[in-house]
């Protein structure tokens, strides 16, 4: 069982900027580079949505029409840990963001919800008008 921990959330005005975390237990993964991230997000009244996808490696990154341009995810295999820098936030935009993972046996991202087999324990994320 991985072990996700998501940081970064919290109250911040339309226009302002966040960034979350998450960061992988050592002690629940081996070869954090062998698994695919994703940050998803559920708001109020919505079904749970794709915001950003990674590949292994960082190389390949996939974005929801609605952030793009707004948000970038990154990630350091050295520290476990994927990134989501949001800027020019709206509030819309608010809601509980998850990070997500699986392994991959390529460099390439996942997409969908049934994809991923690990998920963190959210940070909430609310953009005040």
């Amino acid at each position: 069982q991985v072990q996700l921990v998501e940081s970064g959330g919290g109250l911040v005005q339309a226009g302002g900027s966040l960034r979350l975390s998450c960061t992988a237990s050592r002690h629940t993964i081996t070869n954090y580079a062998m698994y695919a991230m994703g940050w998803f997000r559920l708001g109020p009244g919505k079904e749970r949505e794709l915001v950003a996808a990674i590949s292994r490696n960082g190389g390949m990154t996939s974005y929801a029409d609605s952030v793009k341009g707004r948000f970038t995810i990154s990630r350091d295999n050295a520290k476990n840990t994927v990134y989501l820098q949001m800027s020019s936030l709206k509030p819309e935009d608010t809601a509980v963001y998850y990070c997500a993972t699986a392994w991959s046996n390529g460099n390439y991202y996942f997409t969908r919800v049934d994809e991923y087999a690990y998920w963190g324990q959210g940070t909430q994320v609310t953009v005040s008008s």
